[in-house]
């Protein structure tokens, strides 16, 4: 059951080109409890527009933002590779990880916490379309839904936020509350195709796709290449 306690501070970064599904998925869940403050954070609080066209509006900058109890980085389209060169978004990163109680991402957010530093030395996940990618910051990539490593708490692709709210909300009150949560979404899956990961959809569909999202991968292997060679 949910416990009398003091808010705690919840925060997603966003920025242009943010999945929202990324964001979406892991704050409808830690929404749940009546004492989360849940937070938008963007450099500013003009409008963002997300990869799929959708605006989110900022609640808090970086600047304004409390200390987190939880930090989440979803993962973005083209426009994660800006924030992952970007010195003023990684500081601040790094700032609020010094001090929150965990440190999560969903899909290639985490990405953006190892250009931040914040995955150095630690098991992490990511959509399995940019493991690769991950790896070459010297991240312990681990090929599951969500991933654990001590503060540090990472999901797999876009639709992993979910689980990864679930997880936190078990860590931060109890199972309970976190079984709570899933019942009120009725986070209860049963899709209609079995095809949710290259081991399921199979090699042509796999291809297919990966051929179709060539330009992303590209632009992030360069990203990461570019951080590389720069510490």
């Amino acid at each position: 059951m949910m416990l009398d306690m003091a808010p705690l501070y919840i925060g997603f970064l966003i920025y242009p080109g943010v999945v929202q599904l990324d964001v979406m998925g892991a704050y409808q869940v830690l929404a749940f409890p009546p004492d989360t403050e849940m937070h938008l954070i963007g450099k500013t609080v003009d409008p963002i527009t997300s990869n799929e066209g959708v605006t989110l509006l900022p609640s808090i900058t970086y600047t304004d933002c409390p200390p987190l109890d939880v930090l989440c980085v979803p993962g973005g389209g083209m426009g994660q590779v800006e924030v992952m060169r970007d010195i003023e978004t990684l500081k601040f990163l790094q700032r609020q990880g010094a001090k929150a109680r965990y440190v999560t991402s969903v899909c290639t957010g985490s990405l953006i916490l190892a250009a931040a530093g914040l995955l150095d030395e630690y098991q992490a996940t990511c959509h399995w379309a940019f493991r690769e990618q991950l790896a070459c910051f010297g991240v312990d990539v681990v090929s599951e839904r969500v991933v654990i490593d001590r503060d540090r708490i990472t999901g797999a692709g876009v639709t992993s936020g979910i689980d990864l709210g679930l997880t936190l909300l078990q860590l931060l009150y109890d199972k309970a509350t976190a079984k709570m949560a899933q019942l009120m979404m009725e986070y209860n899956p049963q899709p209609p195709f079995q095809a949710g990961s290259p081991e399921q959809a199979g090699e042509t569909l796999t291809a297919q796709l990966l051929e179709a999202g060539k330009p992303l991968v590209d632009a992030f292997q360069l990203q990461v290449q570019k951080i590389a060679t720069s510490v």
